[in-house]
C-alpha cells in the first residue's frame, strides 16, 4: 500500500460528502420546529465528521468552514426549539434530544482538539464556547424552576 493512498481516500471521502451544507439548508426547510431541532443536531454531528476528516487531510480552511457550520447547526436547534414556546420542563422530548446531542457534540469536539496540532486549536474555541452556551441553557431550561 502506497502512503498515498489513504490520503487519497480520506479526499474522495471529502469530495463526496461536500454538499453537506444542504443539510442545513434542508434542515431549515422542515416546517415542524421540533422535526428542524433534531435535524440541525444531526447536521452538526455530521459536520464534525466532516471538519476531522478534512483536518486529516490538511485542510484547514474546510476544517474551519465545518467548524461554523457546527456553531450554525446548533444555534438553529436551539431558537427551533425556543420558537416552539412550549416549557422544556412540561414538554422535555426534544429539548433532552438536543440537550444529549450538544453534550455529545462537546465531548467530541474536546476529542477533536485533543488530536489537533497545538497550534491549530484555535479553530475550534469558539465552536465549543457556542455549543457550551447552549448545552447550558437547555439544561437550564430542562432542570431551571418557573419560567416568567
Amino acid at each position: 500500500m502506497t502512503p498515498l493512498l489513504p490520503t487519497f481516500a480520506l479526499a474522495v471521502l471529502l469530495a463526496a460528502a461536500g454538499p453537506a451544507r444542504g443539510a442545513l439548508d434542508e434542515a431549515r426547510a422542515e416546517p415542524n420546529l421540533e422535526r428542524r431541532s433534531g435535524l440541525a443536531m444531526d447536521n452538526a454531528m455530521a459536520a464534525l465528521r466532516e471538519a476531522r476528516m478534512a483536518y486529516n487531510v490538511g485542510d484547514l480552511g474546510r476544517t474551519s468552514a465545518k467548524a461554523k457550520e457546527i456553531e450554525e447547526s446548533v444555534d438553529l436547534a436551539y431558537a427551533s426549539l425556543e420558537k416552539t414556546g412550549k416549557d422544556p420542563r412540561r414538554s422535555p422530548r426534544w429539548f433532552k434530544h438536543a440537550e444529549i446531542r450538544s453534550n455529545e457534540l462537546l465531548r467530541s469536539l474536546a476529542t477533536f482538539e485533543h488530536d489537533m496540532s497545538f497550534d491549530d486549536r484555535a479553530i475550534l474555541e469558539k465552536t465549543k464556547e457556542r455549543v457550551q452556551q447552549v448545552h447550558d441553557s437547555l439544561l437550564a431550561g430542562l432542570m431551571g424552576g418557573k419560567r416568567k
